[in-house]
């Protein structure tokens, strides 16, 4: 192999190291301290590790993959639950808002939920006020801001957002028009449509959890006798 060659193929193999450790990094302060923007978490962890080159950034699906790992390896027994008792309250709260046709998005729905995520569930009223006084009504205190989704690669938007606590944990409802419905803002890690999911189907979802526990609660059961 020509030297060239091979000091070409030593730094490919450098910088596909460097986008796993910068990946791992990430996801450990993702989930230890809370971090939720991808990107910040990003750059953090290259900073803490020393890793100036561009190239050896990992993309946020990298980063979503290296997240998942470490909550199977570090987390195995407490994420789950903190994950289920989270998708219990979507549940319930869907139910409440069930007037504004929510839609479960981010880290609750995915499977990446921990202690520090919040249900965040999306509303839609072609009246962005509907929302909050329907809250009000309800004595259900709430705080304001507003977020900014890409609804194109060349565009991004701005829209209200409600948080609020309930039993404990904090929820986060982002206000779009009735038309949004229909096509979904992009994902913050691969920039396509984000996956959402109605009352029902987060229903099935539990329900097909509850299946799958009483079957291996049966298989093991049966391995046992």
């Amino acid at each position: 192999m020509a030297r060239g060659e091979h000091h070409r193929i030593h730094a490919q193999d450098r910088v596909q190291r460097n986008r796993l450790r910068v990946a791992q990094e990430a996801a450990r302060l993702m989930s230890e301290h809370g971090i939720r923007d991808f990107h910040r978490a990003k750059r953090k962890a290259a900073e803490r590790l020393g890793v100036l080159d561009e190239q050896a950034l990992p993309r946020n699906h990298e980063i979503e993959q290296a997240l998942r790992e470490h909550q199977r390896l570090f987390q195995s027994e407490s994420q789950p639950k903190l994950l289920r008792e989270r998708r219990e309250s979507a549940i319930e709260a869907m139910r409440f808002l069930e007037r504004f046709e929510p839609r479960l998005v981010g880290a609750v729905l995915e499977g990446t939920a921990d202690a520090h995520s919040a249900v965040c569930l999306h509303v839609f009223s072609d009246d962005p006020e509907a929302v909050g006084i329907y809250l009000r009504e309800h004595g259900v205190p709430f705080e304001t801001q507003t977020r900014r989704l890409r609804i194109s690669r060349d565009e991004q938007v701005e829209y209200p957002v409600l948080l609020f606590a309930a039993d404990n944990l904090p929820f986060d409802l982002t206000v779009l028009p009735h038309n949004a419905l229909r096509q979904a803002p992009l994902d913050r890690v691969d920039e396509k449509p984000m996956r959402r999911a109605s009352l029902a189907s987060v229903e099935i979802m539990l329900s097909e959890e509850d299946e799958q526990q009483d079957d291996f609660e049966r298989k093991l059961a049966a391995a046992l006798k």
